[in-house]
């Protein structure tokens, strides 16, 4: 790593050409520094993570402090950046970017190979510690490159209970229909390829990553089999018809849980604790519901996925750095973690906690996990899915061939 082979050329010399000084830094035979009469050293870090996050990271960093206090003059801060930008923010500048910072499974490929990450050293004991689903999302090429830090990243159904019956909330048919019938709404992301996978993940029809790790393979607009790409525009298009249907983002999802406008949606854990301050005693949570496609129910799919911590490459303090992110994943502060936001653990024996096994929300992301895959696409996916979708939920204005659509929507995923 570049920055410690220059302190370390660095000391050397210093060394060499100050060997007359008074006693500051002695080099021992293995190359290391052995420092002495000097006190605690001074080590600063820079923890980016998610905005929701800043009041848990505070006191999971003051802990840190407290647990090493007298071992280092720590000056560690927290810097607001969104998990789902973290690999852009970071490849863009890995000498100046964060020591430790959190982000989606799906970056870890890239991060990797840019050499933003090195290969945890302590991998069996981390690994032993987690859930192997979450495991598997820190590993390439069977190594282990970050620290696991929920297993939740994935979506299912919330629906207010005052207004959908168990029955109900089986079909997406049975929700639209309560939705409309009480003029409200059930909501999903459709601008959002990473929702909009779940009309198609349970057909058949298929979407992942090349050998190379960069293009996809795409089979959505397969026109012959049990279940064509066709079927599939076609009953989304029902749907996006229907009076009870909104295409909503996140944020506008929970807004109209708050406003009383929305009764149904696709969201996650993240959104858990606020849905159940609004809607009380009548949250409800389920896996996803089946989707009427050509005259047939189908199971709706979801992609799942992992928070993960890495440590940069090129951070100054390696140890301090790897030690912290260490911290942030550990059993306690994992637990801590699902009590102030609600986010499943990824840590085994915090998973198993009595809380967690009770909360709604995470009952659902089990049940939907029999229906889930690991996000394993290349860039290439998002833009086309989304250009595809809108014109879904537009209700096709210009009658354009569904068929085209999906050809051109699978050409721009497929793209070399």
């Amino acid at each position: 790593m570049k920055k410690r082979v220059c302190a370390l050329l660095l000391g050397i010399l210093c060394v060499a050409t100050l060997a007359g000084c008074e006693e500051t830094e002695k080099l021992d035979l293995t190359g290391n520094m052995d420092v002495k009469n000097t006190g605690p050293s001074k080590v600063e870090l820079v923890v980016w993570g998610a905005e929701e996050d800043t009041e848990l990271m505070r006191q999971i960093i003051e802990s840190f402090q407290v647990k090493y206090q007298g071992e280092a003059d720590f000056q560690i801060s927290y810097e607001v950046q969104g998990e789902s930008q973290c690999k852009d923010a970071l490849i863009g500048g890995l000498e100046d970017g964060a020591d430790v910072f959190s982000f989606a499974d799906d970056q870890l490929n890239t991060l990797a190979a840019a050499g933003a990450l090195d290969p945890i050293e302590n991998a069996d004991e981390i690994s032993s510690k987690n859930l192997s689903s979450a495991v598997e999302a820190a590993t390439v090429n069977n190594q282990l490159y970050a620290y696991p830090l929920t297993a939740d990243n994935g979506y299912f159904l919330y629906y207010n209970k005052q207004y959908i019956t168990e029955d109900q909330v089986k079909t997406l048919e049975g929700i639209l229909e309560a939705a409309a019938s009480n003029n409200k709404l059930f909501t999903m992301d459709w601008s959002s390829a990473w929702y909009v996978y779940s009309f198609f993940g349970n057909t058949g029809l298929q979407v992942g990553l090349n050998d190379d790790g960069i293009t996809n393979y795409c089979t959505w607009n397969q026109a012959d089999g049990d279940v064509r790409g066709i079927d599939v525009a076609q009953a989304m298009l029902e749907i996006a018809k229907n009076p009870g249907f909104a295409s909503c983002t996140d944020e506008e999802f929970l807004n109209g849980v708050k406003n009383g406008s929305v009764i149904a949606g696709v969201s996650g854990v993240w959104n858990s604790v606020a849905i159940e301050e609004a809607w009380g005693e009548n949250t409800g949570a389920v896996k996803l519901p089946t989707y009427n496609c050509n005259g047939r129910q189908i199971q709706m799919a979801s992609f799942s996925g992992c928070k993960l911590v890495g440590v940069n490459a090129y951070s100054e303090h390696p140890k301090w750095a790897s030690r912290l992110a260490e911290w942030i994943t550990e059993e306690h502060n994992q637990k801590l973690r699902f009590e102030m936001r609600g986010q499943g653990p990824s840590n085994l024996a915090a998973a198993d906690s009595d809380e967690v096994k009770q909360s709604p929300a995470i009952t659902a992301l089990l049940e939907q996990s029999e229906f889930s895959q690991l996000q394993r696409v290349g860039g290439n996916f998002w833009d086309p899915v989304t250009r595809f979708t809108e014109n879904i939920v537009a209700g096709n204005p210009s009658g354009r061939n569904l068929q085209e659509q999906l050809d051109e929507m699978v050409e721009g995923i497929s793209a070399r």
